[in-house]
């Protein structure tokens, strides 16, 4: 039984003392969550595709920093401690040593499950692996690996510098003691955690998508204009941003996929994305990341 115990504690031994953070992938969500890493002193690797990918994190790290630079939220010695505690590779392999990797790539179920699998391959023993996906369940993922019970969810919001909310997932095999690491990992961010269980849009999009969705509604059958709508939402029910504008800041490309999501898991009719969004993102009218959507940002 001893020797069982010992064996147990081994595994678990990462769980308790998360100093080596991996970061995969290297859009806006990475980026944030790689600030939130350095600023909290973890050792962190940033994993990217390609060094232009690898140069797009960087550069946005940094103008982030010296913001918070400019705003008196951080001073030089801080400054440089975080800018010397990351480092860049396109190669998987060094994310070996990491205690707890966090995947943020694209929201592709077949994607994310093959770097599950090359994560699992190469990381140490008791390393847990994290998905920072909004929609798609963790489980599958989890079960794309060899240890299922390390894995969870770690959803951020973005934007990360600015939103102080985590939803750290359930699954239904995650290990307990995994689950309670992922939260004190949360905390010493500085971020609020909350634990929900890993159905379709957890607990923020299950909720958000179809109030975005039923505003698209509105519009379509002449309610209001798009400007009236937001700032019913806003002046009403004191949003600091309308449902149509906030649209053009997630992407409806992005907004889309999330309730198609929802809606597969769900069967709810209000899940089904508006006629108008599907439209808007076969033009290539994304919001704000392309420059037109609800609003022009030319």
């Amino acid at each position: 039984m001893t020797a069982v115990i010992g064996e147990v504690e081994n595994l678990y031994a990462w769980c308790v003392q998360v100093s080596r953070v991996g970061v995969v992938g290297g859009g806006t969500m990475a980026s944030g969550i790689v600030e939130a890493c350095v600023l909290a002193e973890y050792d962190v690797i940033v994993r990217t595709r390609s060094e232009a990918a690898s140069r797009s994190v960087k550069v946005a790290l940094e103008r982030q920093l010296r913001r918070r630079l400019t705003r008196n939220e951080i001073d030089d010695e801080r400054y440089d401690t975080a800018t010397s505690l990351v480092r860049y590779t396109t190669e998987i392999e060094e994310l070996y040593d990491r205690h707890l990797v966090i995947e943020s790539v694209i929201e592709d179920i077949e994607v994310k499950k093959h770097l599950f699998g090359q994560l699992d391959h190469i990381l140490i023993e008791g390393a847990l692996i994290a998905t920072n996906t909004s929609t798609l369940p963790v489980m599958a993922l989890a079960a794309s690996t060899k240890r299922p019970e390390l894995v969870l969810g770690l959803h951020f919001f973005n934007p990360v510098s600015r939103l102080p909310l985590v939803e750290v997932v359930r699954s239904l095999v995650v290990d307990p003691e995994v689950l309670e690491t992922g939260v004190s990992f949360v905390k010493t961010l500085g971020k609020e955690p909350v634990i929900v269980n890993d159905e379709a849009g957890f607990v923020v999009n299950a909720l958000l998508f179809p109030y975005l969705n039923t505003a698209v509604r509105l519009l379509e059958r002449g309610v209001a204009a798009k400007e009236d709508i937001d700032r019913a939402m806003m002046l009403g029910c004191n949003y600091p941003m309308g449902p149509l504008a906030l649209l053009d800041l997630v992407g409806l490309d992005v907004a889309v996929a999330i309730l198609e999501r929802l809606y597969e898991e769900t069967g709810d009719p209000a899940m089904l994305a508006a006629p108008t969004l599907r439209r808007m993102r076969e033009a290539g009218h994304l919001g704000r990341k392309s420059g037109r959507g609800f609003y022009d940002y030319g």
